[in-house]
């Protein structure tokens, strides 16, 4: 049995366009909680990611014996700081602007878990770079990608009408849309290769 410990829509598209048979059940965690011990501990954008994953890969696990769970998540940099999902399209307009002509990092890391034991995980990074765009030219993506954006951590969606408003884009798609699906697939047919028939 395979779980994903996401309600990510995107996340969860792209396991199906794997091929794959899962379920899918939401994590309980604090996930502010987390982030803020693994930064006193001087960790990153990155530990973040990898600490998330796993804490929500070994959440559902717990509730699930003898499942595979697949535990993802997602930060963004910006040099040293972490932004998160905005809460309205307002607060995406503002960190669109932030995030204006600067060039900021997403952290996608995964973690495999059964039966309280850490299978495998491994975290990727992209960078990207948005361009000097208008507030009309912002206001006018905001208003095609609508509510969509407010699931995104960068308040954007490279695979919507976001993209208008970026520069350079270097990395995996997949790690991009919250799931580095290649390195996952080489850990399942790995640890567990009965998932992927």
């Amino acid at each position: 049995m395979l779980i994903l410990a996401s309600q990510s829509a995107a996340r969860k598209t792209l396991l199906q366009q794997a091929g794959l048979a899962f379920s899918t059940m939401p994590a309980s965690i604090d996930e502010r909680s987390l982030e803020a011990s693994v930064l006193a501990a001087g960790g990153d954008g990155r530990d973040v990611a990898l600490r998330l994953a796993e804490g929500k890969a070994a959440s559902v696990a717990a509730a699930h014996p003898g499942a595979i769970v697949i535990g993802a998540d997602q930060t963004l940099s910006l040099g040293t700081e972490l932004l998160h999902k905005p809460a309205n399209r307002a607060q995406a307009a503002d960190q669109l602007d932030y995030l204006r002509g600067k060039t900021h990092r997403l952290n996608a890391a995964v973690a495999l878990v059964r039966d309280g034991i850490l299978l495998w995980s491994g975290v990727e990074t992209a960078e990207l770079t948005l361009r000097e765009f208008s507030q009309a030219e912002r206001d006018d993506v905001l208003e095609r990608e609508g509510d969509a954006i407010l699931a995104s951590v960068g308040g954007y969606r490279l695979e919507g009408p976001s993209i208008r408003l970026f520069e350079t884009v270097n990395g995996d798609y997949f790690t991009i849309l919250g799931l580095p699906l290649l390195p996952l697939l080489a850990a399942l047919r790995a640890v567990a290769p009965e998932t992927l028939t």
